[in-house]
């Protein structure tokens, strides 16, 4: 019988043995999971799964050979300091995951397109007042970002009569459903004809405060704000200044540069902000055990470990 490897676990913000216990129960035949920091044989350790690891973690285990995240996003791995530069990072890749995203973005654009924000302040001053309908091909959707999620959404969102765009890094093969753009030219040009901004970028150091009092400017007036990539896209001060004095309708946040978000913070209490707590959507425990136990095999048989990001690029 084979060895299971031994995987630790590494995060400030999560018990990762509690919250993932029936995950590591299912893949003990691979791997043994061992709290951090190990008390002996450190050495021994080829594998970890990590969310938020410490600073320092990575050093203690000299011949780690992957980390894996609990979630699509590898932020948090890549901006440890302590990560050797020849280890592999490895994400979650889920298509339930891109499906809840999809309906997740999808309540958002049709809110905007039916006004259901408007209809809800008419509701509690008992006023009725009937807003017309707009058919969905008269609302442009710009997403930002390209991904599996990103596909995914624009696939929906096409398939109910929305007019899509799509923002990415590089250029993209066209496609009957959807624009694509991408430069700088190609981001303002999406960006002008655009009346709901998905962002679902990867958070890199290129696209860290791409949401900014410079973007907001260049979107339609009355636009509306889905952000669902990375708390630090976002400049938090230029967007309350868009929605108070400037061209942005309303925003969606799920994702915030501090979670739990403080019960002071001036995004709990806007009127034109709708707050949810993170869950646009989560990686299923299916998909995570999965990961592990395709990147255990791997490691064993010295092959290429699926999921693997691309440590330049950031994703």
């Amino acid at each position: 019988m084979t060895t299971p490897l031994r995987c630790v676990l590494l995060s400030t913000t999560l018990d990762l043995a509690r919250h993932f216990g029936p995950v590591l129960a299912e893949v003990a035949d691979v791997i043994e999971a061992v709290p951090h920091p190990v008390a002996e044989g450190a050495g021994d350790v080829p594998m970890a799964l990590a969310w938020f690891p410490p600073a320092d973690a990575f050093a203690q285990y000299p011949n780690l050979r992957a980390v894996c995240s609990i979630a699509a996003g590898v932020d948090s791995l890549l901006a440890c300091p302590g990560l050797p530069p020849d280890v592999a990072v490895v994400r979650v890749v889920d298509p339930d995951q891109a499906r809840a995203m999809s309906c997740f973005v999808l309540w958002h654009v049709i809110g905007h397109q039916r006004r259901f924000r408007t209809y809800a302040e008419n509701q509690a001053r008992a006023a009725w007042r009937p807003l017309g309908q707009r058919p969905a091909g008269e609302i442009t959707v710009g997403l930002l970002g390209y991904g599996r999620m990103g596909a995914q959404v624009a696939a929906d969102l096409a398939a109910l009569g929305f007019t899509v765009l799509a923002w990415s890094r590089s250029e993209r093969p066209p496609e009957a459903a959807v624009a694509h753009h991408h430069g700088a030219e190609g981001l303002a040009a999406l960006l002008a004809r655009t009346d709901v901004l998905v962002n679902l970028l990867p958070l890199t150091p290129e696209t860290k405060g791409i949401l900014d009092a410079s973007l907001f400017r260049r979107l339609k007036p009355g636009a509306t704000l889905v952000q669902v990539g990375r708390g630090a896209h976002l400049v938090e001060a230029d967007l309350l200044a868009a929605l108070d004095d400037g061209p942005l309708g309303a925003a969606a946040l799920d994702v915030f540069a501090v979670e739990p978000l403080p019960e002071a913070h001036p995004f709990w209490r806007h009127p034109k902000i709708v707050v949810t707590p993170h869950e646009a959507c989560d990686a299923s425990p299916q998909a995570v055990a999965a990961m592990l136990r395709a990147t255990a095999t791997a490691l064993r048989a010295g092959e290429p470990i699926p999921h693997a990001v691309d440590r330049g690029r950031g994703y």
